[in-house]
C-alpha cells in the first residue's frame, strides 16, 4: 500500500475522525485509524464500537491496500509537520509503516485490517437531508445541557423530533433543559431519536457546509457530508416528558443585556459558596441586584444593573454556573427572563428571535436562606 498525500489534507481528515478514537480501550484495535486506498481515494475511519467515523480525502495512490495505523502517533506525526509532501508506505505483511518526508523518515507498526469492526448495516427506511447550519445550531445550543448520570441514560443525549414541517431538539440534565424548534425545514419522515452527546460532538467536527444526508434505522443513525460520514448507536430508551417541566404561567418579565449580566454574575460568583454556587437575583423596578455570599468564608459581593422589569419585587435564587452557561449559548445582545415566582423554574430567551427558529432556555432555582 503506498500514496502520497499533502501533510496538512492528511491532518484535517485526521482531525474529523480522531475524536471518536478511545484512548484505551480492552479492544487495542479501536485505538488504531483503518486507512483504505482504491486509486486515488484514501478513506479514514474510526471506532468505539458504539460511534463510527469516515472522512475521504484525494491522494496520489500508487498501490491499493488497507491497514490500521495507531491513532494517537499518526496523528501527533502529522500534527507535528510542518506543510508538506508525504509518502506513506504500509507493507501488509509486516505490517510495517514507513512515513517519508523531504527531511524525514518515520517508522511504525500497524495492524492487520482484518481485525478492524465493520460498519453498521443501516436500513434506508427512513432518511431525510437537513440543512448544516440548522443541525449545527441545534447541537451547539443544547448539547451543554445534557446529563452525565449513566443512572438516567435517556438524558445522556439529545432528543430530536424529526417532522413534517419541523425539527426540535431537547436536553436536560434535571436542573436546566435547553428546547430548540426550527418550523423552517421541510423534512420527509417522522421520527424520536436520542442522540449520544458524544456523537454530536463529533458530528460539529465532522460537518460541512450545505445539506447532511440522514438515514435513521432503529438502533443506529447516519449522518453524510461531504466526504465524511459519522455513525452511531442511538440511545434505546424512552425520553422524559419534557413539556411538562416548562411553566406556562411565567407572567413577571425582565429584560436585561446579556453582556452585562454575564460579566457581573462572573464576578459576584467568585464569592459564592463553592459547593452551592448559590446566587441571588433580586428584581426591583428597573434593577437587578445580583449577589453572592460565603458565610463559611466571611465573604460576599453584589453587582447592581439598569433592566426592564415592571412587576412585583422578588428575590430567586440560582446555581452561578447554570446561569453562565446559558447566558453563554444565546447570541443576541438582550435577553429575556420569565419568572412566576421564587420557588418555580425560570425561563431565559434571546429578547429577539426568529418565529421559524425559536430557542428556550429553564433552569431550576435554589431555594434562598433568608
Amino acid at each position: 500500500m503506498k500514496f502520497t498525500v499533502v501533510s496538512s489534507e492528511l491532518l484535517k481528515a485526521l482531525s474529523k475522525i480522531i475524536g471518536v478514537v478511545p484512548a484505551k480501550s480492552s479492544m487495542p484495535i479501536l485505538e488504531n485509524v483503518l486507512f483504505n486506498l482504491k486509486g486515488n481515494e484514501l478513506s479514514l475511519s474510526a471506532t468505539d464500537i458504539e460511534l463510527y467515523s469516515s472522512a475521504s480525502i484525494a491522494v496520489n495512490g500508487s498501490e491499493d491496500g488497507s491497514i490500521t495505523v495507531p491513532a494517537k502517533r499518526l496523528m501527533d506525526t502529522v500534527r507535528a509537520l510542518p506543510d508538506t509532501s508525504l509518502v506513506f508506505h504500509a507493507d501488509l505483511e509486516s505490517s510495517k509503516i514507513t512515513m517519508i518526508t523531504e527531511t524525514g523518515e518515520y517508522n511504525i507498526t500497524g495492524v492487520s485490517a482484518d481485525e478492524f469492526p465493520k460498519f453498521p448495516e443501516i436500513s434506508e427506511d427512513k432518511n431525510t437531508s437537513l440543512d448544516g447550519d440548522i443541525l449545527r445550531y441545534a447541537v451547539n445550543k443544547t448539547i451543554f445541557s445534557v446529563s452525565k448520570d449513566e443512572l438516567r441514560p435517556s438524558l445522556m443525549g439529545v432528543l430530536f423530533r424529526f417532522r413534517e414541517g419541523s425539527l426540535t431538539a431537547v436536553s436536560t440534565d434535571g436542573h436546566r433543559l435547553v428546547k430548540f424548534e426550527s418550523t423552517s425545514v421541510t423534512l420527509p419522515v417522522e421520527a424520536d431519536v436520542i442522540i449520544p452527546a458524544k456523537a454530536l460532538s463529533a458530528l460539529m467536527k465532522l460537518s460541512e457546509s450545505g445539506e447532511i444526508q440522514i438515514s435513521m434505522s432503529e438502533s443506529y443513525i447516519r449522518f453524510t457530508s461531504g466526504a465524511s460520514v459519522l455513525a452511531s448507536r442511538v440511545i434505546d430508551e424512552t425520553y422524559p416528558n419534557y413539556e411538562s417541566v416548562i411553566p406556562k404561567d411565567n407572567n413577571l418579565e425582565m429584560v436585561i443585556s446579556r453582556e452585562q449580566l454575564l460579566q457581573a454574575l462572573r464576578r459576584v460568583s467568585l464569592y459564592a459558596n463553592s459547593t452551592t454556587h448559590q446566587i441571588r437575583f433580586a428584581l426591583r423596578e428597573n434593577n437587578l441586584t445580583v449577589s453572592a455570599e460565603d458565610v463559611d468564608q466571611g465573604s460576599q459581593a453584589k453587582e447592581n444593573i439598569a433592566c426592564s422589569y415592571k412587576e412585583e419585587d422578588m428575590d430567586i435564587g440560582f446555581n452561578a454556573n447554570y446561569i453562565n452557561d446559558v447566558l453563554s449559548h444565546i447570541d443576541n445582545d438582550n435577553v429575556c427572563f420569565r419568572f412566576s415566582g421564587p420557588t418555580k423554574a425560570g425561563i431565559v430567551e434571546p429578547e429577539e428571535q426568529s418565529k421559524d427558529n425559536l430557542l428556550l432556555m429553564l433552569t431550576m432555582p435554589l431555594r434562598l436562606n433568608n
